[in-house]
Protein backbone atom coordinates (compact mmCIF):
# COMPACT_ATOMS: atom_id res chain seq x y z
CA UNK A 1 0.00 0.00 0.00
CA UNK A 2 1.48 3.41 -1.04
CA UNK A 3 1.58 6.19 2.08
CA UNK A 4 0.15 8.99 -0.04
CA UNK A 5 1.32 12.46 1.70
CA UNK A 6 3.88 14.07 0.71
CA UNK A 7 5.37 14.29 4.02
CA UNK A 8 6.09 10.83 3.66
CA UNK A 9 8.63 11.28 0.93
CA UNK A 10 11.51 10.69 3.44
CA UNK A 11 9.83 7.41 4.93
CA UNK A 12 10.98 4.07 3.10
CA UNK A 13 8.23 2.08 1.07
CA UNK A 14 6.67 2.83 -3.18
CA UNK A 15 6.91 6.84 -2.62
CA UNK A 16 10.36 6.64 -1.91
CA UNK A 17 10.86 4.45 -4.38
CA UNK A 18 9.06 6.37 -7.01
CA UNK A 19 11.44 9.37 -5.84
CA UNK A 20 14.48 7.19 -5.85
CA UNK A 21 13.47 6.19 -9.87
CA UNK A 22 12.62 10.03 -10.93
CA UNK A 23 16.01 11.59 -9.54
CA UNK A 24 17.67 8.80 -11.86
CA UNK A 25 15.57 9.97 -15.14
CA UNK A 26 17.85 11.33 -17.55
CA UNK A 27 15.61 11.78 -20.30
CA UNK A 28 12.16 12.36 -21.62
CA UNK A 29 11.27 9.39 -22.53
CA UNK A 30 12.68 7.64 -19.47
CA UNK A 31 10.51 10.51 -17.01
CA UNK A 32 7.21 9.52 -20.07
CA UNK A 33 7.27 5.75 -18.76
CA UNK A 34 7.36 6.81 -15.62
CA UNK A 35 4.75 8.88 -15.69
CA UNK A 36 2.56 6.16 -17.54
CA UNK A 37 3.55 3.79 -14.69
CA UNK A 38 1.87 5.98 -11.62
CA UNK A 39 -0.76 7.65 -14.25
CA UNK A 40 -1.75 5.48 -16.89
CA UNK A 41 -5.38 5.14 -17.68
CA UNK A 42 -5.40 1.58 -17.02
CA UNK A 43 -2.79 0.47 -15.40
CA UNK A 44 -1.36 3.01 -13.74
CA UNK A 45 -0.65 2.37 -10.00
CA UNK A 46 -2.38 5.72 -8.85
CA UNK A 47 -5.44 5.05 -11.22
CA UNK A 48 -6.04 1.34 -9.78
CA UNK A 49 -5.38 2.57 -6.33
CA UNK A 50 -8.59 5.20 -6.98
CA UNK A 51 -10.08 2.56 -8.58
CA UNK A 52 -9.94 0.39 -5.16
CA UNK A 53 -11.61 3.24 -3.16
CA UNK A 54 -15.46 2.09 -4.07
CA UNK A 55 -14.38 -0.98 -2.01
CA UNK A 56 -13.82 0.97 1.40
CA UNK A 57 -16.12 1.67 4.20
CA UNK A 58 -17.06 5.28 3.84
CA UNK A 59 -14.51 6.92 6.85
CA UNK A 60 -11.53 4.98 5.37
CA UNK A 61 -12.41 6.33 1.69
CA UNK A 62 -12.48 9.80 2.83
CA UNK A 63 -9.16 9.36 4.65
CA UNK A 64 -7.42 7.36 1.89
CA UNK A 65 -8.72 9.80 -0.87
CA UNK A 66 -7.18 13.06 0.64
CA UNK A 67 -4.03 10.74 0.47
CA UNK A 68 -3.65 9.15 -2.78
CA UNK A 69 -4.94 13.30 -3.82
CA UNK A 70 -2.12 14.44 -2.02
CA UNK A 71 0.25 12.14 -3.63
CA UNK A 72 -0.62 12.76 -6.71
CA UNK A 73 -0.31 16.78 -6.79
CA UNK A 74 2.69 16.30 -5.21
CA UNK A 75 4.57 14.14 -7.16
CA UNK A 76 2.96 15.61 -10.74
CA UNK A 77 4.64 18.81 -9.37
CA UNK A 78 8.18 17.05 -9.45
CA UNK A 79 7.29 15.34 -12.69
CA UNK A 80 6.24 19.24 -14.25
CA UNK A 81 9.66 20.31 -12.91
CA UNK A 82 11.88 17.68 -14.28
CA UNK A 83 9.85 18.04 -17.65
CA UNK A 84 10.60 21.94 -17.92
CA UNK A 85 14.74 21.03 -17.11
CA UNK A 86 14.94 18.24 -19.60
CA UNK A 87 12.93 20.00 -22.31
CA UNK A 88 15.36 23.01 -22.04
CA UNK A 89 18.88 22.54 -24.24
CA UNK A 90 22.18 22.85 -22.00
CA UNK A 91 25.47 24.63 -23.23
CA UNK A 92 26.98 22.00 -24.77
CA UNK A 93 23.67 21.83 -26.95
CA UNK A 94 23.57 25.69 -27.96
CA UNK A 95 27.35 25.60 -28.71
CA UNK A 96 27.51 22.75 -31.40
CA UNK A 97 24.89 21.57 -32.48
CA UNK A 98 22.10 24.68 -32.31
CA UNK A 99 23.87 27.64 -32.28
CA UNK A 100 22.54 31.30 -33.15
CA UNK A 101 22.65 33.73 -35.57
CA UNK A 102 22.29 37.04 -33.76
CA UNK A 103 22.59 39.36 -37.07
CA UNK A 104 19.36 37.23 -38.79
CA UNK A 105 16.33 38.83 -39.14
CA UNK A 106 13.65 36.95 -37.46
CA UNK A 107 10.77 35.91 -39.37
CA UNK A 108 7.56 37.60 -39.26
CA UNK A 109 5.24 36.58 -36.39
CA UNK A 110 1.70 36.77 -38.07
CA UNK A 111 -1.03 37.06 -35.38
CA UNK A 112 -5.05 36.66 -36.04
CA UNK A 113 -7.44 39.42 -36.22
CA UNK A 114 -10.93 39.70 -36.47
CA UNK A 115 -12.45 40.37 -39.95
CA UNK A 116 -13.58 43.84 -40.88
CA UNK A 117 -17.25 43.10 -40.84
CA UNK A 118 -17.25 41.79 -36.95
CA UNK A 119 -14.57 44.20 -36.06
CA UNK A 120 -16.84 47.08 -37.25
CA UNK A 121 -19.59 45.55 -35.53
CA UNK A 122 -17.55 45.75 -32.14
CA UNK A 123 -17.20 49.54 -33.19
CA UNK A 124 -20.89 50.04 -34.06
CA UNK A 125 -22.37 48.66 -30.28
CA UNK A 126 -19.99 50.61 -28.54
CA UNK A 127 -20.47 53.24 -30.28
CA UNK A 128 -24.30 53.60 -29.80
CA UNK A 129 -23.79 51.68 -26.66
CA UNK A 130 -22.57 55.59 -25.47
CA UNK A 131 -25.48 57.04 -26.90
CA UNK A 132 -27.68 54.91 -24.63
CA UNK A 133 -28.89 52.19 -27.29
CA UNK A 134 -29.36 48.43 -26.45
CA UNK A 135 -28.71 45.82 -28.91
CA UNK A 136 -31.26 42.61 -29.88
CA UNK A 137 -31.29 40.40 -31.96
CA UNK A 138 -33.82 38.40 -34.32
CA UNK A 139 -33.82 35.07 -36.32
CA UNK A 140 -32.80 34.88 -40.23
CA UNK A 141 -35.40 33.40 -41.06
CA UNK A 142 -38.38 34.88 -41.07
CA UNK A 143 -42.40 34.47 -41.54
CA UNK A 144 -43.86 36.57 -44.94
CA UNK A 145 -46.03 38.59 -42.17
CA UNK A 146 -43.21 39.56 -40.02
CA UNK A 147 -41.01 40.33 -42.88
CA UNK A 148 -43.16 42.53 -45.01
CA UNK A 149 -46.93 42.55 -43.74
CA UNK A 150 -46.66 44.36 -40.10
CA UNK A 151 -44.05 46.55 -41.47
CA UNK A 152 -46.45 48.26 -43.73
CA UNK A 153 -45.00 46.58 -46.88
CA UNK A 154 -47.96 46.08 -49.79
CA UNK A 155 -48.86 42.29 -51.45
CA UNK A 156 -47.88 44.56 -54.49
CA UNK A 157 -44.72 45.64 -53.38
CA UNK A 158 -41.20 44.70 -55.81
CA UNK A 159 -39.75 43.89 -52.70
CA UNK A 160 -42.02 40.81 -52.44
CA UNK A 161 -41.21 39.39 -56.32
CA UNK A 162 -38.83 36.10 -56.16
CA UNK A 163 -36.61 38.14 -58.38
CA UNK A 164 -35.90 39.89 -54.97
CA UNK A 165 -36.35 38.31 -51.92
CA UNK A 166 -35.03 34.25 -51.46
CA UNK A 167 -38.31 32.94 -50.73
CA UNK A 168 -38.28 29.03 -48.85
CA UNK A 169 -41.05 26.90 -50.00
CA UNK A 170 -42.80 24.71 -46.73
CA UNK A 171 -45.94 23.12 -46.43
CA UNK A 172 -47.83 22.51 -49.52
CA UNK A 173 -46.15 22.70 -52.87
CA UNK A 174 -45.87 26.05 -53.92
CA UNK A 175 -46.87 27.31 -50.70
CA UNK A 176 -44.35 30.13 -50.29
CA UNK A 177 -44.63 31.33 -45.98
CA UNK A 178 -40.94 31.88 -44.99
CA UNK A 179 -38.26 33.84 -46.55
CA UNK A 180 -34.65 34.51 -45.90
CA UNK A 181 -35.02 38.06 -44.12
CA UNK A 182 -34.40 40.97 -46.44
CA UNK A 183 -33.58 43.53 -43.65
CA UNK A 184 -33.38 43.49 -40.05
CA UNK A 185 -36.43 45.45 -39.72
CA UNK A 186 -38.66 42.28 -38.06
CA UNK A 187 -36.46 42.38 -35.19
CA UNK A 188 -38.16 46.26 -34.27
CA UNK A 189 -41.07 44.34 -34.23
CA UNK A 190 -40.04 41.82 -32.07
CA UNK A 191 -38.65 43.89 -29.99
CA UNK A 192 -41.66 46.81 -29.81
CA UNK A 193 -43.47 43.93 -28.80
CA UNK A 194 -41.25 42.80 -26.03
CA UNK A 195 -40.44 46.17 -24.60
CA UNK A 196 -42.47 49.51 -23.18
CA UNK A 197 -41.61 52.51 -24.31
CA UNK A 198 -39.68 55.02 -24.07
CA UNK A 199 -36.57 52.68 -25.37
CA UNK A 200 -34.06 53.02 -28.07
CA UNK A 201 -32.27 49.70 -29.56
CA UNK A 202 -30.23 48.66 -32.32
CA UNK A 203 -30.46 45.50 -34.30
CA UNK A 204 -27.24 44.51 -36.50
CA UNK A 205 -27.27 41.27 -38.33
CA UNK A 206 -26.92 39.44 -41.70
CA UNK A 207 -29.70 39.66 -44.46
CA UNK A 208 -29.84 38.38 -47.93
CA UNK A 209 -31.37 39.59 -51.46
CA UNK A 210 -30.79 38.60 -55.03
CA UNK A 211 -28.56 41.40 -55.97
CA UNK A 212 -25.17 41.20 -56.95
CA UNK A 213 -23.05 43.84 -58.11
CA UNK A 214 -19.64 46.22 -57.11
CA UNK A 215 -21.87 48.24 -53.96
CA UNK A 216 -24.46 44.62 -53.62
CA UNK A 217 -24.46 41.00 -52.27
CA UNK A 218 -26.79 38.81 -51.95
CA UNK A 219 -25.74 38.29 -48.49
CA UNK A 220 -24.57 41.58 -46.46
CA UNK A 221 -24.64 43.24 -43.41
CA UNK A 222 -27.26 46.08 -41.97
CA UNK A 223 -27.65 47.92 -38.59
CA UNK A 224 -30.78 49.11 -37.83
CA UNK A 225 -31.94 51.02 -34.90
CA UNK A 226 -35.35 52.18 -33.20
CA UNK A 227 -35.81 55.35 -30.91
CA UNK A 228 -39.41 55.55 -29.20
CA UNK A 229 -40.74 58.16 -27.25
CA UNK A 230 -43.27 60.98 -26.68
CA UNK A 231 -41.06 63.75 -27.91
CA UNK A 232 -38.68 62.06 -30.43
CA UNK A 233 -38.43 64.03 -33.52
CA UNK A 234 -36.57 63.84 -37.07
CA UNK A 235 -34.33 66.74 -35.36
CA UNK A 236 -33.06 63.55 -33.14
CA UNK A 237 -32.66 61.35 -35.77
CA UNK A 238 -30.49 63.04 -37.33
CA UNK A 239 -28.44 64.13 -34.26
CA UNK A 240 -27.86 60.36 -33.85
CA UNK A 241 -27.00 59.40 -37.64
CA UNK A 242 -24.86 62.09 -37.74
CA UNK A 243 -22.92 61.11 -34.47
CA UNK A 244 -22.67 57.73 -35.99
CA UNK A 245 -21.08 58.74 -39.22
CA UNK A 246 -18.26 60.76 -37.54
CA UNK A 247 -17.57 58.28 -35.06
CA UNK A 248 -17.60 55.07 -37.33
CA UNK A 249 -16.77 56.07 -40.62
CA UNK A 250 -14.65 59.56 -40.06
CA UNK A 251 -14.75 62.43 -38.11
CA UNK A 252 -14.67 64.49 -41.45
CA UNK A 253 -16.83 62.46 -43.49
CA UNK A 254 -19.15 64.58 -45.99
CA UNK A 255 -22.51 63.45 -46.52
CA UNK A 256 -25.81 64.94 -47.62
CA UNK A 257 -29.66 64.03 -46.93
CA UNK A 258 -32.57 62.95 -49.16
CA UNK A 259 -36.17 62.19 -49.44
CA UNK A 260 -36.97 59.28 -49.67
CA UNK A 261 -39.90 56.40 -49.38
CA UNK A 262 -39.78 53.39 -46.99
CA UNK A 263 -43.40 52.05 -46.64
CA UNK A 264 -42.23 51.77 -42.96
CA UNK A 265 -41.39 55.08 -42.23
CA UNK A 266 -43.04 58.70 -43.02
CA UNK A 267 -41.73 61.05 -43.69
CA UNK A 268 -38.59 59.05 -45.08
CA UNK A 269 -34.96 59.81 -45.44
CA UNK A 270 -31.74 58.77 -46.86
CA UNK A 271 -28.55 59.55 -46.43
CA UNK A 272 -25.12 59.34 -48.63
CA UNK A 273 -21.28 59.65 -48.03
CA UNK A 274 -18.94 60.92 -50.13
CA UNK A 275 -15.52 58.89 -51.28
CA UNK A 276 -12.57 60.33 -50.84
CA UNK A 277 -10.36 58.82 -52.79
CA UNK A 278 -9.50 57.86 -56.14
CA UNK A 279 -10.94 54.33 -56.60
CA UNK A 280 -14.58 55.13 -57.11
CA UNK A 281 -17.72 52.79 -57.42
CA UNK A 282 -20.42 52.90 -60.82
CA UNK A 283 -22.26 55.11 -58.46
CA UNK A 284 -19.70 57.85 -58.86
CA UNK A 285 -18.86 60.20 -55.60
CA UNK A 286 -21.67 59.63 -53.48
CA UNK A 287 -22.90 55.99 -51.89
CA UNK A 288 -26.02 55.86 -50.25
CA UNK A 289 -25.84 53.97 -46.80
CA UNK A 290 -28.67 54.74 -44.79
CA UNK A 291 -32.62 54.65 -44.82
CA UNK A 292 -34.71 55.98 -42.14
CA UNK A 293 -37.38 58.06 -41.07
CA UNK A 294 -40.30 58.63 -38.72
CA UNK A 295 -42.13 55.24 -37.88
CA UNK A 296 -45.19 55.20 -39.66
CA UNK A 297 -48.37 54.89 -37.28
CA UNK A 298 -49.18 51.23 -38.53
CA UNK A 299 -45.73 49.92 -38.08
CA UNK A 300 -46.16 51.09 -33.93
CA UNK A 301 -49.81 49.65 -33.58
CA UNK A 302 -48.40 45.94 -35.20
CA UNK A 303 -45.40 46.56 -32.36
CA UNK A 304 -48.46 47.10 -30.15
CA UNK A 305 -47.74 50.52 -29.51
CA UNK A 306 -50.07 53.41 -29.26
CA UNK A 307 -49.17 55.66 -32.11
CA UNK A 308 -51.67 58.46 -30.31
CA UNK A 309 -48.95 58.13 -27.18
CA UNK A 310 -45.72 57.74 -28.89
CA UNK A 311 -43.80 58.25 -31.79
CA UNK A 312 -40.26 57.69 -33.02
CA UNK A 313 -37.49 57.54 -35.77
CA UNK A 314 -35.98 54.05 -37.09
CA UNK A 315 -33.21 54.00 -39.73
CA UNK A 316 -31.17 51.05 -41.60
CA UNK A 317 -27.61 51.54 -42.31
CA UNK A 318 -25.44 49.28 -44.80
CA UNK A 319 -22.68 47.94 -42.62
CA UNK A 320 -20.87 46.85 -45.79
CA UNK A 321 -20.95 49.92 -47.26
CA UNK A 322 -19.57 52.17 -44.48
CA UNK A 323 -16.78 49.74 -44.34
CA UNK A 324 -16.57 50.32 -47.77
CA UNK A 325 -16.23 53.79 -47.54
CA UNK A 326 -14.28 53.66 -44.57
CA UNK A 327 -11.38 51.73 -46.06
CA UNK A 328 -11.68 53.06 -49.60
CA UNK A 329 -12.79 49.61 -50.54
CA UNK A 330 -14.32 50.04 -54.34
CA UNK A 331 -15.80 46.47 -54.82
CA UNK A 332 -17.83 44.93 -51.95
CA UNK A 333 -17.41 41.11 -52.78
CA UNK A 334 -13.55 41.70 -51.72
CA UNK A 335 -14.89 41.90 -48.07
CA UNK A 336 -16.85 38.15 -48.92
CA UNK A 337 -13.48 36.59 -50.94
CA UNK A 338 -11.06 34.90 -48.03
CA UNK A 339 -8.15 36.75 -49.63
CA UNK A 340 -5.01 36.58 -47.03
CA UNK A 341 -3.50 39.19 -49.44
CA UNK A 342 -6.35 41.51 -48.69
CA UNK A 343 -7.21 40.84 -45.05
CA UNK A 344 -3.56 40.88 -44.37
CA UNK A 345 -3.65 44.69 -44.75
CA UNK A 346 -6.13 45.59 -42.03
Amino acid sequence: MLPMTAKSASQPGPWAEYQKRLKGVTTLGELEALEQELFGRKKGVMTLAMKELKELPVEQRRKRAQDLNAFKQAYQQELEALRNDLGRPNEQVLGTSDSLDVTLDLPEHERGHLHLIPEFFREVEAAFGRMGFDVARGPEIETEEMNFTLLNIPEDHPARDAQDTFWIKDGKKGDQKHVLRTHTSPVQIRYMREHKPPFRAIFPGKVYRKDADATHSPVFHQLEGLMIGKDVSLANMKAVMETAIRELISKDAEFRWRTGYFPFVEPGLELDVRWKGEDKTREGDWLEIVGCGMVHPVVLKNGGIDPDQFQGFAFGFGVDRMVMIKHQISNIRTLFQSDLRFLRQF
